[in-house]
């Protein structure tokens, strides 16, 4: 990995069903918001960092429908489907599915570099303490295969294992 993946930040509130976990994610990527955008909001993209995008309307309010490709499909939510809720071409793509909840790339040049990124990341779902954990950790670790991807290594999905993922998650257990 070259780039160091910072850790996310959250915070959680009552919600009707349960606690509200929003997540928070801040990074400096050293590529053109064209290339992030191709990352996060493309059916070509996604799959090479995070999950199949089998069904992607980039389009507010279009269908979408993500296959994680770490975990078996009978997982839950491994397979989630939704809805684009925010959409604003190479500046914000947002997509609320399934148990993920509302999961927001907002993206901006860098304010010292035009050929960088400050992509700015928010997850917000319902939940257990244990699953923000989990979230935290899966987070960070799909956030440094985007970093490897943007500088052309995509994920290889059959070699992945869970270890970095526990490491991952003990830390942020540590930090909390």
């Amino acid at each position: 990995m070259t780039e160091a993946i910072p850790y996310g930040t959250s915070e959680t509130r009552a919600g009707d069903d349960g606690p509200v976990h929003v997540l928070h994610f801040v990074l400096h990527l050293p590529h053109p918001v064209v290339r992030v955008w191709a990352a996060v909001a493309t059916p070509e993209g996604l799959p090479q960092w995070l999950a199949a995008a089998d069904l992607l309307e980039p389009q507010l309010d279009g269908a979408v429908r993500l296959r994680w490709l770490n975990a078996e499909e009978s997982v839950e939510g491994a397979v989630v489907s939704g809805r684009v809720t925010a959409w604003d071409r190479e500046a914000v793509a947002e997509y609320t599915v399934g148990t993920h909840g509302r999961i927001r790339f907002h993206m901006e040049p860098a304010p010292a570099d035009s050929l960088a990124t400050v992509l700015r990341f928010t997850n917000e779902f319902s939940g257990p303490d244990g699953r923000r954990l989990d979230n935290l950790a899966g987070w960070h670790q799909h956030f440094e295969y985007l970093s490897d991807a943007l500088d052309g290594r995509p994920a290889d999905w059959s070699v992945w294992t869970p270890e970095r993922f526990e490491q991952l998650r003990a830390e942020y257990a540590a930090r909390s």
